[in-house]
């Protein structure tokens, strides 16, 4: 099977995730952090472990360099064989889509392998591409899932009215903690990142690829929702208003063949951090965590599952 170094680059963001996945195997709480084009400094295992090493994106390919080594530059393949220890381009490549798990080459991508996805609910309103997660009918209490459901279903209910009732009448209380609390007894909820046999990180079933970003209290959530969709990092599955009507939420999906959930949600929170000068809620690190589902007749989704 031949593999060109363009199938490694489209999988791996242009090579970046190449670089994370060897500097796990020497430091394994690294963790990349890309603001703009630039991950800035970080340790160089072929230099002792001294932060030296710069990593950036050039012409749409992950270059680097150390600042102490002159002759220590190149690209991310010549980096992978410092590591893999192979010369012949040809080992290289095939050694990076085993070991990352690219699967390039084969059928069984993450979206269209129908092992890996499990039949949902409602096949009449769900595609074979949707991913499934666990969902739970209120009140949060409840931590034993109703039933699994799909992407494409949750978006019906959004946009639908099942939850406009609940969502107008929890924007018209005014006091913090008697909002809270009715949202916690009068609302369904979601656990987009999995399912569950039971609502705690320990009872996951299966991860569904998804990683849910919240935002809250924004000024302007007509200008960062327009922003996120055109985000060039990350790709939108689902985007969404708050059932509070004043923040975001953000269902992006995430590849978890090299990086750890919380590692991923980490590095992501980081890219906000910079991208958007904005902070995200931390309850994105959890698998487990609960997503009330509110009515947004503007909500978005990812046309590839329509």
């Amino acid at each position: 099977m031949e593999i060109s170094k363009e199938a490694i680059l489209n999988k791996t963001h242009y090579g970046l995730k190449v670089y994370a996945y060897i500097l796990r195997q020497y430091y394994p709480e690294s963790v990349l952090s890309l603001k703009g084009r630039d991950c800035g400094i970080t340790r160089n295992p072929f230099n002792g472990g001294k932060d030296t090493l710069q990593i950036n994106i050039v012409d749409n390919v992950a270059r680097h360099y150390d600042t102490e080594l002159t002759d220590f530059k190149g690209d991310i393949f010549e980096f992978a064989t410092y590591h893999f220890k192979t010369l012949k381009e040809e080992d290289l490549l095939l050694k990076l889509n085993e070991e990352l798990h690219l699967r390039i080459g084969q059928k069984n991508s993450f979206y269209n392998q129908e092992e890996l996805q499990p039949a949902v609910d409602f096949p009449e309103i769900a595609t074979q591409a949707s991913p499934v997660f666990s969902y739970f009918q209120k009140p949060v209490t409840n931590i034993i899932p109703n039933r699994q459901a799909s992407l494409v279903e949750v978006f019906h209910l959004i946009k639908g009215d099942d939850f406009a009732s609940c969502t107008s009448t929890l924007r018209k209380i005014q006091d913090v903690k008697k909002a809270r609390k009715y949202k916690a007894f009068h609302f369904d909820y979601v656990t987009f990142s999995g399912l569950f046999s039971k609502r705690n990180d320990k009872n996951l079933k299966k991860h569904s690829g998804l990683l849910t970003i919240d935002f809250d209290h924004l000024k302007d959530i007509s200008s960062l929702k327009e922003a996120l969709l055109k985000d060039e990092y990350f790709e939108t599955e689902l985007l969404f208003t708050s059932p509070s009507g004043d923040g975001l939420k953000w269902i992006i999906p995430i590849d978890l063949t090299t990086v750890k959930h919380q590692d991923y949600f980490m590095a992501v929170a980081n890219y906000i951090t910079h991208q958007y000068k904005l902070k995200v809620d931390g309850s994105g690190k959890d698998i487990s965590r609960a997503c009330f589902l509110p009515h947004d007749p503007n909500v978005f989704i990812n046309p590839k599952y329509l």
